[in-house]
Parts: structure tokens; C-alpha cells; sequence
């Protein structure tokens, strides 16, 4: 009996947090701006960012003196691209079915549609903010510079609020999808720690002009200034269209 009475709560209470989850969609999904609705069209296409991540290698090959050590950057960072999003994408979105906010028959009519967007049919998890922040948090610990770091952070929430904004994806498929990206970064830098750790990286450069891993700090500002024109681009492109 008193595991009926514990899945009973369980049950009511998983009702509580998906109707809290559809609710608090609603609450940041679409505008009344069409200004807005094309930079996020234009934010959250994976081509976008093209810039940044060739930016991204070139810091690892202008800061590795191998090519041994330039592919163990480049195979973690694959590795966490096809542990967070192609594992989403290939099994767990198929498993576990959840409708995505913009196909789901409970709410799908009361969803700010962008441009007739709607995605694929599932939704759980989001592939884009496990992508985006697995790659962030890696390149965090390999590379250690504060302000990449934080710009890569608010890359992948930038990531994540195109999908809020475009009714694509819950706030639970995101923080899931965070989540998982933040575990599978961890798993693989640990991995490329025990690889990597009788390697020699550092460089023989003053604090000022190097992190702790031997990265040149001007090299690292190289993806933040490619972010930000990234996202004057996105602006700029929203207002000619």
C-alpha cells in the first residue's frame, strides 16, 4: 500500500512540474516583434556559428605545437559533440517521445509559431543546449581564460533562449539538456586529462600573457571578438531583411 500512496504522489507530482513546465513556455515564447523573431531565426541556425568554432580551432592549433596535441583537443571536443547531441538525437528523443511544445496537441495551437517553424516532433532533450554547453565547459577547462569561458557560457544560453523564443523546446528539455552536456564535458575532459596529463602544454610566458594551460590570453580573445560580431551580424541582418 505504501508504494501505491509514494507512486500516486509521484505521479501527481510529475503532473505539477509538465504543467509548470507548458505554463512557464507560454510565458517566454514568441513576441510581437518581427524584428526580434529573425535575429532569433538567425541565432539559432547551426551555421551561424561557423565562425566561432573555426575560431575556436584556430586557438587550439596556434596554441598546440603538435599535431598530436591539437587532435586531442579536437577528437574531446567530437566526442562531446556526439555524446550530448547525437546520443539525444538518435536514442533518446525516439525513447523517450515527448512532443515537442509546437507539435504537442495540449498546447500546440497556443504556441508562438516563427516564420512556420516547428522542428521535429520530439523534443526531449534539447540537442542544442547540450551541444552548445558540453563544448563551453570543455573548452573552460582546456583552455582556462575567464573570459572565454564566460563567453562560451552565454553562447550556449543564447543557444538556449532561440529555443525557448522559437516554442521548440520546454525550459525542462533545456535544463535537462544542460545537464547532460555539463556530465558528458566532465566525462570527457577527464579523459583527456588522463591522456594528456604527462604531455607538455605550458609555455614559458608570464601570467599576463598566458593562461595556466599555456594558451595565449590574445589568442582567446579571438573567439569572444568573433562572438560579439556574430551577434551585430544577426542584428544587422534582422534589420535588412
Amino acid at each position: 500500500m505504501m508504494w501505491v500512496d509514494i507512486l500516486l504522489v509521484a505521479q501527481s507530482f510529475g503532473q505539477m512540474v509538465e504543467s509548470f513546465d507548458k505554463q512557464l513556455l507560454l510565458s517566454v515564447n514568441g513576441s510581437d516583434s518581427l524584428f526580434l523573431d529573425r535575429v532569433v531565426r538567425t541565432l539559432t541556425h547551426g551555421a551561424t556559428w561557423i565562425p566561432l568554432y573555426l575560431s575556436l580551432f584556430y586557438l587550439v592549433l596556434n596554441n598546440n605545437s603538435t599535431v598530436r596535441k591539437v587532435l586531442y583537443v579536437v577528437g574531446a571536443a567530437a566526442l562531446c559533440y556526439l555524446l550530448a547531441g547525437a546520443v539525444d538525437d538518435g536514442i533518446v528523443k525516439p525513447t523517450v517521445a515527448r512532443w515537442r511544445p509546437t507539435h504537442d496537441p495540449e498546447i500546440g495551437l497556443l504556441v508562438d509559431i516563427v516564420d512556420g517553424y516547428r522542428g521535429g516532433k520530439y523534443g526531449f532533450f534539447s540537442a542544442h543546449a547540450a551541444n552548445t554547453f558540453s563544448i563551453a565547459i570543455l573548452f573552460s577547462w582546456i583552455v582556462r581564460s575567464r573570459l572565454l569561458s564566460a563567453t562560451l557560457v552565454i553562447w550556449s544560453l543564447v543557444n538556449c533562449w532561440t529555443r525557448l523564443y522559437l516554442g521548440v523546446h520546454y525550459p525542462g528539455d533545456i535544463l535537462v539538456g544542460l545537464t547532460w552536456g555539463f556530465l558528458v564535458a566532465c566525462g570527457v575532459y577527464y579523459l583527456y586529462y588522463r591522456l594528456t596529463r604527462d604531455m607538455d602544454f605550458g609555455r614559458k610566458l608570464s601570467s599576463t600573457q598566458s593562461t595556466v594551460t599555456g594558451y595565449h590570453r590574445i589568442d582567446c580573445n579571438i573567439p569572444v571578438s568573433v562572438f560579439t560580431f556574430t551577434l551585430l551580424f544577426a542584428l544587422l541582418k534582422a534589420c535588412l531583411i
